[in-house]
């Protein structure tokens, strides 16, 4: 019997290609929900739109026979979102509709059902020489962390009282073929050769190249130690944010420029503008340690992060 494995968020960054990786790998009939009826449909992926995400969605229909559920559908960052309306919306999406969403999977028999979090469940950053692991105390920093942290916590109690195997996946930035947001941008500024003020930052942070999550993802939905953990990923190698400048540029054939600019002004500048935040992704260190992947489900990153990187900017139109 073919085995039925139900992607939530199938269009987005991760579900599509998720949804690729399994139907490429033979892994079994991949159920793709997805919000919206869409045209980048993955072939061989069976797909099913249901709607906005909310109390009265109902997955039963699709659920018949899956074996596992990814749940990577999730209300993310909305820039100039209302503060007390986003806080509510996290908490209506990435827990709520988790929770009504988990309780059907058992109700229908799914057996596995891993979910993926977020690192900011952990915090926002870590000192240099000590990662986040998997045994840290929680310290999530914004709204969507903390929606994270509650839903790991509800599906944890649904799991302990039903006997769904849960997993739970905290990845930091995910890049690859299709990235948007800040990582985009940053993607646009090294091809152009635009000048970065970057050359006298020496930090550390974790990133998780896509080809690297998925291959994680799809070995805890195979793994019987995978069962009732929560694991970090990342691709193995740290790396500075000039290093990065360097290694997009690298990519792109174009010269990385790097300005040595104080990170006292830096910091000042981050603060007139209000982009503080912004600047402490940027110039701030944020380490995870996949010892604990490595040696429970002795996985390994099988991308190199150059090889990631390279990947990231296929596709990028040149100017």
């Amino acid at each position: 019997m073919t085995r039925r494995i139900l992607i939530t968020g199938a269009s987005g960054f991760v579900g599509r290609a998720l949804a690729r990786h399994l139907v490429t790998h033979n892994a079994g009939e991949v159920v793709a929900m997805t919000r919206a009826t869409t045209s980048h449909q993955v072939p061989g992926a069976h797909y099913v739109a249901v709607g906005d995400l909310g109390a009265r969605t109902n997955w039963h229909a699709e659920m018949a026979g899956v074996d596992t559920l990814v749940h990577a559908a999730a209300r993310v960052h909305v820039l100039n979102d209302d503060a007390a309306i986003s806080a509510l919306e996290f908490e209506r999406v990435n827990v709520l509709v988790t929770l009504d969403l988990a309780r059907q999977a058992v109700a229908a028999g799914v057996r596995r059902f891993v979910f993926l979090s977020s690192i900011g469940v952990n915090g926002v950053q870590t000192d240099k020489s000590r990662p986040f692991t998997e045994v840290d105390r929680p310290w999530p920093h914004n709204a969507y962390a903390r929606s994270k942290l509650k839903a790991e916590e509800v599906l944890r109690q649904l799991a302990t009282q039903t006997g769904l195997e849960l997993v739970i996946i905290r990845p930091p930035l995910v890049y690859g073929p299709g990235v948007r947001a800040n990582f985009a941008s940053l993607m646009h500024v090294v091809q152009r050769g635009w000048p970065l003020p970057l050359a006298r930052v020496n930090n550390l942070r974790s990133m998780v190249a896509m080809d690297n999550l998925v291959s994680f993802i799809s070995t805890c939905i195979d793994h019987a130690r995978a069962a009732n953990e929560t694991f970090l990923v990342s691709d193995g190698q740290d790396i500075s944010s000039p290093d990065l400048v360097r290694g997009l540029a690298q990519a792109f054939g174009v010269p990385a420029r790097l300005v040595p600019v104080p990170l006292s002004v830096l910091n000042f500048a981050g603060m007139i503008l209000g982009r503080g935040d912004m600047l402490q992704r940027v110039c701030g260190n944020l380490r995870v340690d996949i010892s604990k992947a490595r040696r429970l489900l002795d996985w390994e990153p099988p991308l190199s992060m150059a090889e990631g990187l390279r990947r990231a900017v296929e596709g990028v139109r040149k100017p």
